[in-house]
């Protein structure tokens, strides 16, 4: 499976059977299977959703928005409770160009994407479990 590295934005090859494994990447070791949200910057973001294979799901965010701070800790008990899916958070302010390219109107948005193309999308705040029983049906849709 290809993933790249949210830290350094290069792309590893991982073998399947060693997804469980925690791979780090190749280039500068950051782990690229973390089960906590990574910040991805509006420069990286293109990348690393076409070139990823693992389901990726996005939240865009601010740091001023109430529901966005609500919704925080709810993503990342998600990202725990389902490493197969890259948990992404962009930063909507500071990531103007990534907010423009995929239509960002409000926030919290979730965004997922499967095969470099999105599959889903969804505004609002959500609890973790609502949240995955979301990403996983719409996952399942594509198999």
């Amino acid at each position: 499976m290809r993933l790249v590295c949210p830290k350094c934005n290069a792309t590893n090859r991982i073998p399947d059977e060693r997804l469980s494994d925690a791979p780090v990447c190749g280039k500068c070791a950051a782990a690229l299977m973390a089960t906590q949200p990574v910040d991805i910057s509006d420069a990286a973001l293109p990348k690393f959703i076409a070139n990823t294979e693992a389901p990726v799901l996005i939240d865009f965010w601010a740091e001023w928005c109430g529901p966005c701070r609500m919704m925080a800790p709810q993503f990342e008990a998600a990202a725990k409770q389902a490493p197969e899916i890259r948990f992404i958070k962009v930063d909507s302010d500071a990531a103007p160009l990534a907010s423009q390219r995929y239509g960002i109107r409000s926030i919290p948005s979730l965004l997922l994407f499967h095969g470099g193309r999105e599959i889903g999308r969804q505004s609002g705040t959500m609890p973790a479990s609502q949240l995955l029983a979301w990403a996983r049906a719409l996952l399942a849709q594509t198999r």
